[in-house]
């Protein structure tokens, strides 16, 4: 008969009730013994046990024991490292810090050690970084806090705020210039001269302190006007100095004096005061040449030839197209629309035109009959510019920088056709400048400056071949 055995356990046959009340584990087929007692029997596979896999698991265990200890004293070495690197930009942060707030000075030496031991910090973090699996915060942390470091001393060093390493470099470099200048000058004997009349340089390089001669004979309240020395070709060894104020209303030329000498001029002695005949001139473009006079005539776009000896009108003649009525003067020096300039050569005009924009234009005149001779149009917008003034051939334009300095910035050479950029600064002593004359026989610039008679001396570049 079959009958249920209740458990089984460890390999073991159990006996029990054939009729108990649990789940039978198995169905197998039993006996009643002498005392009517129920019984069965179960034969189990007698199992090999797994000696080799449990020596495996031993050793196993025993390995990850091993590198779980020895990860365990990296990190261990790892967090006093971190101690000590954290410690260690705290150290330079506040040096970093310290440089920036104080007025200490520091030498190149001090950002190269910085920069030094921040470089060791972030070679031994990334390496850190690269024995460690997966992320850790600590250590990126600190990665980027080094890496802030770096930027912040190059800028430190870049940026001081004394200024001390570019400063330093640039009386490295000034020291070097200084040099070069002495050695130059030990082989030069003595300074280019080039003799009155000649060309033979290259042009402007430098500019004397104004020297004043006076104030002009009619008083503070006449700012405009023109002066200067007569450039006479004929009569070398003669001195003939004049002055042309124009009248308050910074228009009219009416009257002028004559000197003979430049120590009559500043004793004011021996003066002929003499009034412009036929009329008014007009503005302060006024300049003297050969013993004559040359002006523009009242409200007209015609030039005036006067006799210095016997101040008659001797040619009148029309500057074709010439703009007038100040309608292209200079900047800040009204009624200037003609400005007649002398130089080694003869005599100039600069003035300007309608169809050519209000730029400058320079004709070369016939001193003689006034005829244009040759005519030169430039890109520069007349009254843009404070005066202009011409040496060999070459004009040269100003223009004010504030109320104490005047620039020289451009140059037009009639001789190339060339347009420059130059910057020569002229001390001046009042704000306006109403006119300046060159003169060939002394390289001298004559200024009206306000109402004062002022000199400059000009210094002139040797030819470079």
């Amino acid at each position: 008969s079959h009958h249920l055995i209740h458990s089984l356990s460890n390999g073991f046959a159990s006996t029990g009730d054939c009729h108990g009340s649990h789940s039978p584990f198995a169905n197998v087929t039993g006996s009643l013994n002498d005392h009517r007692v129920c019984q069965c029997s179960v034969y189990l596979p007698d199992p090999v046990f797994p000696v080799q896999k449990v020596e495996m698991l031993e050793i196993t265990a025993q390995v990850l024991s091993e590198k779980f200890d020895r990860e365990l004293t990296k990190v261990s070495q790892y967090t006093k490292a971190i101690e000590m690197y954290e410690q260690k930009i705290q150290n330079l942060t506040i040096k970093v810090e310290h440089m920036e707030s104080t007025s200490v000075s520091y030498m190149e030496l001090d950002f190269q050690l910085l920069k030094l031991e921040i470089s060791e910090m972030e070679r031994l973090v990334t390496q850190l970084k690269s024995t460690l699996v997966g992320s850790n915060v600590i250590v990126e942390q600190l990665y980027i806090e080094i890496k802030n470091l770096t930027l912040m001393v190059n800028d430190l060093e870049s940026l001081d705020k004394n200024n001390i390493l570019a400063i330093h470099r640039e009386i490295v470099a000034l020291q070097n210039r200084l040099k070069e200048c002495e050695k130059h000058r030990n082989q030069t004997t003595k300074p280019s001269y080039f003799p009155p009349g000649s060309c033979g340089h290259g042009g402007i390089v430098n500019i004397s302190q104004p020297y004043v001669v006076q104030l002009n004979w009619k008083g503070f309240s006449f700012k405009y006007g023109s002066w200067g020395r007569d450039y006479s070709l004929r009569t070398p060894q003669k001195d003939l100095y004049w002055i042309a104020p124009l009248n308050t209303d910074g228009r009219l030329l009416e009257y002028y004096r004559l000197h003979n000498s430049y120590d009559d001029l500043l004793l004011l002695k021996n003066a002929r005061e003499l009034k412009i005949p036929y009329g008014y001139g007009e503005g302060s473009g006024t300049t003297v040449y050969n013993n004559f006079m040359y002006y523009n005539i009242y409200n007209s776009r015609e030039i005036g030839k006067l006799d210095l000896n016997t101040n008659t009108l001797t040619v009148r003649k029309t500057l074709p197209n010439a703009a007038y009525g100040n309608r292209f003067s200079y900047a800040g020096v009204g009624w200037q629309d003609m400005d007649f300039a002398v130089d080694e050569s003869g005599l100039w005009v600069i003035y300007s035109t309608e169809d050519n924009t209000g730029n400058i234009m320079i004709s070369k005149l016939n001193e003689t009959t006034l005829d244009v001779l040759h005519t030169w149009n430039t890109r520069q917008y007349k009254p843009s510019i404070s005066n202009a003034f011409i040496i060999c051939g070459v004009l040269y334009a100003t223009r004010p920088v504030n109320t104490r300095k005047e620039e020289i910035f451009y140059t037009y050479d009639t001789n190339t056709e060339q347009e420059g950029k130059i910057s020569i600064i002229m001390d001046k002593m009042l704000e306006t400048i109403q006119s300046i004359n060159y003169n060939p026989s002394d390289q001298v610039l004559y200024v009206y400056n306000d109402g004062y008679l002022v000199k400059y001396n000009l210094i002139f570049q040797p030819v470079l071949h």
